[in-house]
């Protein structure tokens, strides 16, 4: 008979090496006990919700849900290319930058191959190498900005993909263009660099990496609708890369991996220029506005370049102390000891009521510490 063994699995059962290594990912909190309404900003979503077109179009592909989608996204690629100014045939779209992320991880890497990521970076990135087979390696950044260097030290002839996200999260910190061209040049010829731009819309004038994707065989890059495009909710994302690459990605990719309405949705989302410069601005103002507000109160904040801020402390009680504070007055932000960094609380970028409620919850805070302490 095939009995559970100690630790659950069955004697004969077994999944693949590495699957029992993954801690399951765990997003933003988004409840607190005993409260109805609660300011949520431990995700990093567009308080701005989705364009009026997005909505539009999603509304509308609820008369066309007994017809399958289209299986190569055509429509949107095309749509994509034209506003970033892309070859939509050397594109892929998948549920959320995650799949696009995973199925790089299942083509490229396996057992005995090598996932470079580094310490504050995405926690999605050691949990698909693993569940490849593969074996992450995590770098040191210098200072919570990313350290190619250390990259390229750690690199070995067992490298097979490099993960980077820029700007980074939780950090929210940049490297330039001229450091991810030495990171792409100085790569093992077998070792594909993969730029995670989630947040590049933030970035007036930043293409995510899309320019040296057009000059390089070995570099991809992700982008997701979750975030200034407001459509977390429907998880829709894309890559760009080499043909060859998005060639082999599409051999794995579940034809039918994006609903219709989900491909409307990112359409009508995509060509809204006005809907993402106005959010653009808007966090950049509100960003700018927040940092300034907590180190005022002594709280040390990076220079952010996402919809986030990274806001540390003196140590880690201080940091969860502040954070029960915030929950008592019913905001919700992330803490980030998970990502290496147990003194700070990652903070998504609200509208402006939003922010000033921080500010003043946080002040607060600081007020009874120092009143405390007298």
């Amino acid at each position: 008979m095939n009995r559970p063994g100690d630790d659950g699995m069955s004697d004969r059962i077994r999944p693949q090496p590495g699957i029992m290594e993954i801690v399951p990912y765990a997003g933003g909190e988004s409840r607190i006990e005993g409260m109805g309404e609660v300011l949520k900003l431990s995700s990093n979503e567009n308080p701005f919700g989705p364009s009026a077109g997005a909505v539009r179009a999603y509304r509308d592909a609820a008369h066309r849900l007994h017809r399958y989608p289209s299986e190569d996204h055509a429509a949107l690629r095309a749509a994509i290319g034209a506003v970033h100014g892309l070859d939509a045939a050397r594109m892929i779209c998948g549920a959320g930058s995650d799949e696009i992320l995973g199925l790089l991880c299942q083509a490229y890497a396996g057992p005995g191959d090598e996932v470079i990521h580094t310490e504050h970076g995405f926690a999605m990135y050691p949990i698909l190498a693993r569940a490849a087979g593969a074996t992450p390696v995590c770098v040191p950044e210098r200072a919570r900005v990313v350290d190619v260097g250390a990259i390229l030290g750690a690199c070995t002839a067992r490298t097979r993909l490099v993960f980077i996200a820029n700007p980074a999260n939780p950090t929210g910190t940049m490297i330039g263009g001229q450091e991810i061209v030495r990171l792409a040049d100085g790569l093992p010829p077998q070792a594909l660099l993969v730029l995670d731009g989630a947040y590049a819309e933030y970035v007036e004038g930043f293409d995510g990496g899309a320019s040296l994707v057009e000059m390089r065989e070995n570099v991809v890059m992700t982008r997701t609708f979750s975030k200034i495009h407001g459509l977390g909710g429907l998880r829709i994302g894309w890559g760009y890369g080499p043909a060859h690459v998005i060639d082999v990605l599409n051999r794995i990719r579940a034809p039918f991996n994006l609903s219709q309405a989900q491909q409307d949705a990112a359409e009508a989302a995509v060509r809204d220029l006005e809907h993402v410069t106005r959010c653009r601005k808007e966090n950049t103002r509100l960003r700018a506005w927040l940092s300034d507000a907590l180190r005022a109160l002594g709280v040390d904040v990076d220079d952010s370049s996402a919809n986030f801020i990274l806001a540390r402390f003196a140590s880690r009680e201080e940091a969860e102390a502040c954070d029960a504070h915030l929950k008592s007055e019913g905001i919700i932000v992330r803490r980030v000891a998970g990502y290496g960094l147990p003194e700070a609380l990652r903070i998504t970028i609200g509208d402006e009521a939003a922010c000033r409620r921080v500010a003043h919850a946080v002040t607060e805070f600081r007020r009874a510490a120092t009143e405390g302490g007298a």
